[in-house]
């Protein structure tokens, strides 16, 4: 059975150049005259994506999981022409990302940890705004709107509040109502329950697979949620510190990695990257 690839990532490499602030302060000798003065310290390399190479099927829900800090983010931000990348060859539905970026944009939508919104107006004013934008009618753009708030679980009462009165969970389900306003063909979802309460995540979870399952959508999720990623992926790649360390089905990753051939995704982890869990650390 043959399949079309969404998108196509080969040995992709980002870094960013960023002062290490530590020893900024502290003179150097210079010269037989007996002068201080400050160092210059060069910029450090950090190494954000390191050699990434992996494919996501058309209409899959393909997952990238790592720590905070490991590349994911990165990579969502390449994909959606944010940033170039340094070296490699990125490609959506046959287009290459730097090339042909502007038809690119036209085929995405990204939904990031951090939204922007006018915060003043309302949820309703903000999507009627992104409604005009993809050049849907005033009405048309209003009922869609409200149809996407409710699937969500937003209150009705709650679509006429400014933003800016809106928990953080609530934003959250407006910048997912956002993106996916025109059933983008391919939406990248950076980290996009975060900060939501349980029933909350599972309504943006089901409105996820209910695009993916009626509208033709694939799906690139980067999370630290091994839950999430369980219930909603059909293959999951682990990234740890820009690196590649796993690629395969939950299923699959979990019984080649899982203690006695059975685990959990944060078995897998643990096993493919040695480290300890986020967070766990600081118990010490």
């Amino acid at each position: 059975m043959t399949w079309e690839p969404a998108v196509t990532c080969t040995a992709v490499s980002k870094t960013f150049y960023e002062k290490d602030e530590t020893l900024a302060y502290l003179p150097e000798y210079r010269g037989l005259a007996g002068r201080w003065r400050y160092a210059r310290l060069r910029p450090r390399a950090v190494r954000a994506v390191d050699g990434v190479s992996f494919e996501v099927r058309r209409g899959e829900i393909y997952g990238v999981l790592g720590p905070n800090g490991s590349g994911k983010s990165t990579l969502i931000r390449l994909l959606s022409t944010l940033l170039e990348p340094d070296a490699g060859e990125m490609s959506v539905f046959g287009l290459d990302v730097v090339r042909d970026r502007l038809a690119v944009r036209q085929l995405i939508n990204r939904v990031s940890v951090e939204a922007a919104f006018f915060k003043k107006l309302s949820a309703l004013e903000n999507l009627r705004y992104a409604a005009r934008l993809y050049g849907l009618a005033p009405r048309e753009g209003t009922e869609k709107a409200l149809d996407i708030l409710e699937r969500l679980g937003l209150e009705r009462r709650k679509a006429f509040v400014s933003v800016e009165n809106l928990s953080r969970g609530m934003q959250q389900k407006v910048a997912v109502a956002r993106a996916l306003f025109t059933s983008p063909v391919l939406l990248l979802l950076d980290e996009p329950t975060t900060g939501l309460d349980p029933r909350s995540k599972r309504e943006v979870q089901d409105f996820v697979l209910e695009v993916r399952a009626f509208h033709d959508t694939t799906v690139l999720l980067t999370s630290h949620d091994m839950a999430e990623a369980d219930r909603l992926c059909d293959r999951v790649a682990f990234i740890d510190e820009g690196r590649l360390r796993a690629e395969g089905r939950p299923s699959e990753l979990k019984e080649r990695y899982g203690p006695n051939g059975a685990g959990t995704l944060e078995d897998v982890f643990l096993e493919v990257t040695g480290r300890r869990w986020p967070g766990e650390e600081d118990e010490d």
